[in-house]
């Protein structure tokens, strides 16, 4: 009897390995294999969620993750994860200056008396008003890049087959803008890249691959999930200060950032759903010389993967209190035809 117990029991098991009623580890990591609808381990996400998709691996959250992230919000402590824009911004190459300009203003409302609002006689409190006009990018300071915002080949195509000749525009792109990204709740964990390494900040170019998210890990005793958005710390915005406008500074630390190999690791063995850093690019520069793109990092995860981008997150006061794992909550503007969510506020919740 013994034996035939035995034998029926390892007989159910196998069926439930099967069916994938057990978590298994696969190619050296410690996340469990889970339900995450779209991702497949060794493969990552791609484009799976048919043809008219715009939003790429965020279709992975769902109602009953969003109450898991939420749950990790015990003690209510909120972390501003964004920093201050201002026209002394640190920028990546090839994104234009910003600049905010008083369009009008109370003295302006009462000297030009163009409103009715100017005559005392309907007014006689004298309320006035001040409003701006911006003049800003899209891809400066907190930010997520949209799907759009990288582009390949001839026909100049981005996240699942969009082409520049059928959805560019003078006004912006007309799919994968930042107004589809959607409202992000998720479990968010911090890789403190920098601390692993016992450095205030990672030195210029230095590359992040599997290791070095290995050593994060290992030191910090954390576990990555698929589904995840994983917020890579380099140091960089340790010297951001008010707006960032010691740009030698930063510049020093900003080439700092995720190899390809970093990229794919987080992507097809965790399952990242969204991969953010402390710095204007995410990825180390400048490139290999044996990759195709000057950015094969936004090649890979923006264009093949469908997986969003978060850059210039702050992450230094989650680093000094050492949460690594917590509620991430971001909501970008929605800003037609914008190839980023921008000037961001994004929180982590602890």
């Amino acid at each position: 009897m013994t034996k035939i117990f035995g034998a029926t029991w390892l007989s159910i098991a196998l069926i439930l390995i099967g069916f994938g009623f057990f978590r298994t580890v696969n190619g050296g990591s410690d996340s469990s294999e889970t339900s995450v609808e779209g991702w497949r381990r060794g493969v990552g996400w791609g484009w799976i969620w048919g043809k008219n998709d715009e939003v790429g691996a965020l279709n992975a959250m769902r109602p009953s993750s969003v109450r898991q992230a939420l749950q990790l919000a015990s003690e209510g402590q909120v972390y501003d994860l964004g920093v201050t824009y201002s026209r002394n911004s640190f920028k990546w190459p090839g994104h234009n200056a910003g600049e905010v300009m008083t369009y009008r203003s109370p003295e302006g409302v009462s000297r030009q008396k163009d409103h009715s609002f100017a005559d005392p006689a309907v007014n006689s409190s004298r309320t006035r008003w001040h409003s701006c006009a911006l003049f800003i990018s899209d891809n400066v300071a907190t930010q997520i890049d949209g799907l759009a915002h990288i582009t390949l080949g001839e026909d100049n195509h981005w996240y699942n087959g969009f082409k520049e000749s059928d959805w560019g525009g003078n006004f912006g792109v007309r799919k994968c803008d930042a107004t589809t990204i959607p409202p992000i709740v998720a479990r968010g964990v911090l890789l403190d890249i920098a601390a692993a390494r016992k450095v205030d900040a990672l030195p210029a170019h230095y590359g992040i691959t599997p290791a070095d998210i290995d050593a994060a890990r290992s030191k910090q005793g954390v576990e990555l999930r698929p589904g995840d958005v994983v917020l890579i710390r380099t140091g960089t915005l340790r010297y951001w200060n008010t707006e960032g406008g010691d740009h030698e500074k930063i510049a020093e630390h900003d080439s700092a950032g995720l190899t390809l190999e970093g990229a794919r690791y987080l992507v097809e063995q965790y399952g990242a759903m969204m991969i953010g850093s402390d710095t204007s690019g995410l990825e180390v520069g400048p490139a290999p010389r044996a990759s195709d793109s000057f950015i094969p990092v936004h090649k890979y995860l923006l264009v093949e993967q469908g997986v969003h981008i978060a850059e210039l997150h702050y992450l230094e006061d989650l680093a000094r209190h050492r949460v690594y794992e917590f509620c991430y909550m971001a909501s970008t503007n929605k800003i037609a035809g914008t190839t980023a969510g921008f000037t961001m506020r994004p929180i982590a919740i602890k």
